[in-house]
């Protein structure tokens, strides 16, 4: 005789709702409260932020309601396609420089058993707990024209390389980038030597036994046991250059000219220099979609490449 309740061979909607409606929302609500304060400090800003984007708005009189023509306007606006190409160029030199030099530095800190790693460990992360602002003071004096940087040129004989960096049309944009690769590089390698310790011991040992030397260790075993580590590590870095502000308008304020200027120095100048706070509103929400629609690629890839 078969019994009514819900047993181990009952159909999984059965065994569903034998089980109190209580017991199922309990995980809800230990959620709830992490998922309002998440809603109050990022939905609702994220959700204001769209509602301003469709209006043109002055931020001190009523706003006019002129739908997608702030975004039309970013589409169409050199200066601001200008903006997201330099965010694009400057993912270069957050993320792929300081991830090849991260594995060159991090396998062979890891190989070579160096002595006082923690200490290494330690001074290359340093750049990462200075604050943004200090790192861009800092290297504004290096790149000035009578800076260390020009001196250092002109003492080894190559004063003719010695230029105003951050005052050159040219050279502006990749000088502020290489700001952000020495930041990023301590984030980087910290990241992968973390994953490289974890790799056992006997890989090694079994590669060496077959005759495998140092380069085709690191292609065999240690790239294909860090790859979560390099998604995560390209994850926080490209976040890092698509967002950058602070170090573009200590160091160059977008200049000269536009040759610097990034679509977060856009959202401030257009909501607080010359108040369109509409169009501010829908280079903010570009810039967040941009942000997902990379990170999202990059974590997708990284996924299927470690299954």
């Amino acid at each position: 005789m078969r019994s009514g309740l819900a047993g181990p061979t009952a159909p999984p909607d059965r065994r569903r709702a034998a089980v109190p409606l209580r017991r199922r929302l309990t995980p809800y609500g230990f959620l709830l409260p992490a998922f309002c304060l998440y809603a109050a400090f990022l939905l609702v800003p994220i959700g204001r932020a769209v509602q301003l984007s469709l209006y043109e708005w002055d931020g001190l009189t009523v706003g006019t309601f002129v739908g997608l023509d702030n975004f039309a306007t970013v589409a169409s606006d050199p200066r601001l396609r200008e903006a997201f190409w330099h965010a694009l160029v400057l993912i270069i030199f957050y993320s792929v420089l300081p991830l090849l030099i991260g594995l060159l530095l991090a396998a062979v800190l890891n190989r070579g058993k160096v002595r006082g790693l923690p200490f290494f460990r330690t001074v290359i992360f340093l750049p990462q707990v200075v604050a943004m602002v200090v790192v861009a003071v800092a290297w504004r004096q290096i790149y000035a024209p009578n800076g260390s940087l020009n001196s250092g040129l002109r003492a080894v004989g190559l004063g003719s390389l010695a230029r105003p960096w951050l005052g050159d049309y040219t050279f502006s944009l990749p000088a502020v980038g290489f700001v952000g690769t020495w930041v990023s590089m301590g984030l980087v390698t910290v990241l992968l030597l973390a994953g490289m310790s974890r790799i056992p011991i006997d890989l090694f040992e079994a590669a060496r036994l077959d005759g495998a030397g140092a380069v085709r260790e690191f292609f065999a075993i240690t790239l294909p046991a860090i790859r979560g580590e390099i998604t995560v590590a390209l994850t926080l870095t490209i976040i890092a250059a698509l967002k950058t502000f602070d170090l573009v308008y200590v160091t160059t304020g977008g200049g000269p000219g536009t040759s610097t200027t990034v679509p977060s120095y856009e959202v401030y100048r257009r909501a607080f220099q010359l108040g369109e706070v509409g169009a501010a509103a829908a280079v903010g929400i570009t810039l967040t979609i941009l942000i997902f629609g990379i990170n999202l690629v990059v974590n997708k890839v990284g996924d299927r490449s470690s299954t």
